[in-house]
């Protein structure tokens, strides 16, 4: 049975190694891009920073003259057809040769397989996300391009500006809402939560178009207040279920114990309640905030047509996409600014995700 156990807990963990490894190879290679130069973005794939075997060109020469395109050629005692030479030729010394240019106008280059990896790293490309700072840029004929960055600071403090309000806001009312329902007695009061967990099937984009024309007549579309509102509007019915399940499970006998001794419901809330539920409160700040932050629709709808000033990340970075499509050194620098602040947030609320359980626990 032990040999048996050992072997389930290694296929377990083998599994889940694997899956954390494939997860973890696309934000490896948005990362890995994000500090390489453009040229090598456009011509290699970014796993070539690794040793890897390729042919790297030893030798430069002219091409021989008085040759035919539809006569073979002779070069270093090989014949070959033009378009043989111009596809590659092994060479008797393990080389590769490459006629490149036409059959008149053009050179001659030998390549050898040598070990190499790509290490030319640079920070030049978050210089030009963040900064705005201008590149220039030496093309393979020689000529100088001088391209303007894009500055996101804006839209990243944009950003964080909507995503930390649209967490906390929700979270304090469903957590005032889920001890009201879990430990509170009035008139309605299972009615009214059935209501609120039925809102969770509705799709949140019948109510945009609706709440849209509400703001356009407060006067609320572009303005961060009226984005708060929504996504706390859009998030209250997931976080009043999931903080709801945890308080109603809280231990009944401290709560009476604290009947007894005279404390009221608020006294109740933020000395027990709260402090108990940390594990929860910290489950859902990491769904919310994550959606906050990813969200396109909902800041498109609600602010890309007020304030241009107020738009966030999301739809900077979309801009981007149709503006500067063909620049990867840029996107994969704005991408991975994106991920920053969601990976602190989430290994930050990993860590008192773990003490709250430990805090949470009922000693005799």
């Amino acid at each position: 049975m032990r040999i048996t156990k050992n072997r389930a807990t290694l296929l377990v963990n083998g599994i889940l190694l694997f899956i954390v490894i494939i997860w973890t190879i696309p934000i490896a290679g948005l990362l890995i891009s994000s500090i390489r130069n453009r040229d090598a973005i456009r011509t290699s794939g970014w796993w070539t920073i690794f040793p890897h075997q390729a042919n790297v060109t030893v030798e430069e020469r002219p091409i021989p003259t008085g040759q035919a395109s539809d006569q073979p050629i002779t070069i270093d005692g090989i014949t070959k057809s033009f378009q043989e030479w111009k596809a590659g030729v092994a060479m008797p010394d393990g080389s590769t040769l490459i006629w490149e240019g036409t059959v008149r106008v053009g050179k001659l280059v030998i390549s050898k397989p040598q070990i190499i990896a790509d290490t030319n790293f640079t920070l030049d490309n978050y210089s030009q996300v963040l900064e705005g700072k201008t590149l220039t840029i030496q093309n393979p004929d020689g000529t100088v391009t001088t391209q303007q960055g894009e500055n996101l600071v804006n839209a990243f403090l944009n950003s964080l500006t909507v995503a930390i309000p649209s967490t906390i806001i929700p979270i304090l009312i469903a957590a005032f809402a889920a001890y009201g329902f879990a430990w509170m007695k009035f008139p309605g009061r299972r009615w009214l939560f059935i209501m609120i967990v039925a809102l969770l099937v509705v799709p949140l984009q019948i109510a945009l178009v609706p709440i849209l024309r509400d703001y356009v007549s407060l006067g609320l579309n572009g303005t961060f207040l009226g984005i708060w509102l929504a996504h706390t509007g859009f998030g209250l019915p997931l976080a009043c279920y999931l903080l709801y399940n945890y308080i109603s499970q809280l231990p009944k006998d401290i709560l009476e114990s604290a009947f007894i001794d005279g404390a009221s419901h608020f006294t109740m809330f933020t000395r027990l309640v709260l402090p108990l539920s940390v594990p929860a409160l910290a489950s859902f700040a990491i769904f919310q905030f994550l959606w906050v932050w990813n969200d396109y629709l909902v800041s498109l709808i609600f602010i890309g047509f007020g304030n241009g000033q107020n738009k966030v990340l999301t739809m900077r970075i979309a801009d981007l996409v149709g503006s500067r499509g063909q620049d990867w050194f840029l996107l994969t620098a704005a991408g991975f600014v994106s991920m920053i602040i969601p990976l602190a947030v989430f290994f930050a609320l990993q860590r008192y995700f773990v003490r709250g359980l430990m805090a949470g626990s009922v000693k005799g």
